[in-house]
């Protein structure tokens, strides 16, 4: 397999096709090395279109929902960035591409241990990894410019919509069991949230969101 080429033909037949137009997140999805963050059972499906698994709990997302997801965002290169779910690593490394620094927690002890152990080997400075569940984890508000959540929330927390600086994006699918749409919310000033549903998809809910957290618009 010619992998260079094989990643191209991701952004071609699968991201592009599916509102991924982003030209400079496209050229960050084809520069990192999916393949480098895939487990070896599944390194023949490592562009397919699915959600590749990585142990019991953690899942890859897939390629075209990346792609939605960069272009919602549009990251300009001087934003901080929080990603919930570090997962593999591999999105990490992208959002590192287009962003000025990252912030990536995950609750998994072991997807925490292995992403930072392949993100190390890329040589990317810009990324902070935290073993942590978000639902405990303290932030300032105002403190990221986008943020992204890969996994579903049943609403979405003011709280965590306080976390953004004015002019902020954040990125998560809302909802619960076969009801859920992408929403991307931007901080309009100190008091006021802008939501835009996206698109419909499904993602597994945060683990422990429904039953510690009860979350109001």
């Amino acid at each position: 397999m010619d992998i260079k080429q094989a990643r191209k033909n991701v952004i071609e037949q699968q991201v592009r096709p599916w509102g991924g137009l982003n030209v400079r997140a496209n050229q960050a999805l084809t520069d990192t090395p999916r393949e480098n963050f895939v487990p070896e059972e599944y390194q023949k499906l490592v562009f397919a279109d699915i959600e590749i698994p990585l142990n019991k709990v953690g899942k890859m997302l897939s390629p075209k929902i990346e792609g939605r997801i960069l272009d919602s965002l549009d990251l300009k290169g001087h934003e901080n960035v929080l990603e919930v779910g570090t997962g593999s690593g591999y999105f990490t490394s992208v959002l590192s591409l287009l962003s000025n620094s990252v912030i990536s927690i995950d609750a998994d002890k072991d997807l925490h241990a292995l992403a930072k152990s392949k993100i190390n080997k890329l040589n990317l400075s810009n990324i902070t990894l935290k073993h942590e569940s978000f639902l405990t984890s303290n932030f300032e508000n105002g403190q990221f410019d986008a943020i992204v959540l890969g996994c579903a929330l049943p609403e979405i927390n003011k709280d965590l919509k306080k976390l953004l600086n004015l002019g902020g994006k954040l990125f998560v699918v809302v909802g619960s069991k076969n009801q859920m749409h992408a929403t991307l919310v931007t901080r309009l000033n100190e008091n006021e949230w802008h939501s835009k549903s996206l698109f419909e998809t499904h993602l597994d809910i945060m683990r422990g969101s429904e039953l510690s957290v009860k979350f109001t618009f």
